[in-house]
């Protein structure tokens, strides 16, 4: 047996409308569908499932986060912020890799979920070094 690619990962939510509203509406993505305490939505191929209340526990944010890819960090976090998202700080460089720039920016969901956008910058000007973007 082998292992692949990602199928679904959840998160538990204290407020389900309120968690539709942020990750479809202010994230923007796409709503598959919505069956009583469980929304799921498309993440580039892997669902993401929101699980409403009641859970067994009192809910705590993941200790984990998710990074969302984006192609052009700047402008994902422009728009993003234009949707009342609020980042930690600016995007950033977090590592200089030998093919690409690695740049992130973090932020919580309503429930503190650590979440984050990032961009493996890429020069695509013909004769540049890798990672001198």
């Amino acid at each position: 047996m082998q292992l692949s690619a990602l199928g679904q990962i959840a998160l538990p939510v204290s407020d389900l409308d309120r968690a539709q509203k942020f990750y479809g509406e202010e994230l923007g993505l796409r709503l598959l569908f919505r069956s009583g305490r469980l929304v799921f939505f498309d993440c580039g191929g892997v669902r993401l499932l929101l699980e409403g209340p009641p859970h067994e526990a009192p809910l705590r944010p993941s200790a984990g986060c998710l990074y969302f890819k984006v192609p052009h960090i700047e402008t994902a976090y422009d728009e993003l912020r234009g949707q009342h998202v609020e980042f930690d700080g600016a995007p950033h460089l977090i590592a200089k890799m030998p093919d690409h720039d690695l740049w992130m920016a973090f932020f919580t969901d309503p429930d503190g979920h650590q979440l984050a956008i990032m961009d493996e910058k890429r020069d695509r000007t013909p004769g540049a070094t890798p990672g001198s973007a």
